[in-house]
């Protein structure tokens, strides 16, 4: 029987240090442009609320013209769902740390610094969160407390150990729990709700909030690029929710039943109601898997990139750059001096 292949692969043998920083370049550095991925990053989430927003308006809308007090507390209550399940979510995301990977000999050394300082906050954040929240079970108490001895120590290399430790194992467990219980709450109010916009508003509260916790449970958020395709596949999973909301998929199957719910209304209804609700519902729950799986693996390369980098020795570049400039100097004197002699 073949052995399957594992979702958080160990990090390949050049983090031994024989890698160069030319050979990380060429084979993991993408050239980006880090200014259009960052206006690509709040576009997206720019976009992603004008969904949300024009949903939450379209079904004040909807109760408004049934009753108008109705429709004001409706909007009242829209508007701070919003806030709090969009807004405030969003905010959070952008606000934690993210590892630099994408270098080159000349920045390489600049992002290794920061990723130590970001490994040192992950590790406070997940020894404090196992501290002081009782019951999160996100995290294996006993790593922590070996992930914290080797803080306390100044042990680089033993917070590198525990949090890879860490992410391979109670980590990646935790993780697919969050996954597997916001498909099923993201399947479940969709086969409630029965319509496209609320629908469409659900998916981007269920999936932003699955990506918030998935960020916090790893202790950083995807780089900027990363970060914008996520959203991206949010809006998508958004629109997707809305067209399926808006086509009757059960009356479809009911008509084929055909002589089994003749003269039987009520039954055809009814099947084409459970037939829609569970097909919707399960389209929506697989969105919501499809992103959190998306999610946890930018995250892991991310990491993984960075332990890579952070083994590699920038001496020697420092060095061959050094001896470049000396003969430099050297030739101009010589040349200097052949002038003057001439």
């Amino acid at each position: 029987m073949k052995r399957k292949k594992d979702r958080f692969p160990s990090p390949p043998q050049e983090n031994s240090g024989k890698m160069t920083i030319y050979e990380y370049e060429q084979r993991y550095s993408r050239r980006q442009n880090v200014k259009g991925a960052r206006r690509l990053l709040f576009l997206a989430a720019a976009t992603v609320g004008i969904v949300l927003f024009v949903c939450l308006l379209l079904i004040t809308l909807r109760v408004f013209e049934l009753h108008k007090i109705a429709g004001y507390c409706t909007g009242g209550v829209c508007l701070i769902v919003f806030l709090l399940l969009y807004v405030l979510p969003v905010v959070k995301i952008f606000r934690m740390g993210h590892f630099v990977t994408d270098v080159n000999a000349y920045t390489a050394k600049k992002a290794q610094r920061h990723n130590r300082k970001l490994r040192h906050t992950i590790a406070d954040r997940i020894i404090d969160c196992t501290a002081k929240v009782d019951g999160v079970g996100w995290y294996d108490s006993e790593t922590v407390g070996k992930l914290a001895v080797a803080l306390r120590q100044e042990d680089e290399e033993g917070v590198k150990q525990q949090l890879t430790a860490l992410y391979r194992g109670s980590v990646k467990k935790s993780a697919k729990a969050l996954i597997r219980k916001s498909s099923l709450r993201s399947a479940a109010y969709s086969a409630l709700s029965q319509t496209a916009k609320v629908d469409a508003a659900l998916v981007v509260i269920v999936n932003l909030q699955l990506v918030k916790d998935l960020v916090y449970l790893y202790g950083f958020r995807p780089s900027d690029a990363k970060l914008a395709k996520i959203l991206l596949t949010v809006l998508h999973n958004s629109l997707v929710a809305y067209g399926l909301g808006g086509i009757n998929v059960g009356s479809s199957v009911a008509q084929t039943m055909g002589n089994v719910v003749k003269g039987i209304p009520i039954l055809g209804s009814a099947i084409a109601a459970i037939v829609d609700s569970s097909v919707q519902g399960l389209v929506n729950g697989v969105l919501t898997t499809v992103i959190g799986y998306q999610t946890i693996r930018y995250l892991y390369r991310e990491y993984r990139l960075q332990n890579i980098l952070d083994g590699i020795s920038l001496d020697e570049t420092e060095t061959e750059c050094e001896e470049a400039c000396t003969e430099l100097e050297t030739e101009l004197k010589k040349k200097k001096r052949f002038a003057e002699a001439v």
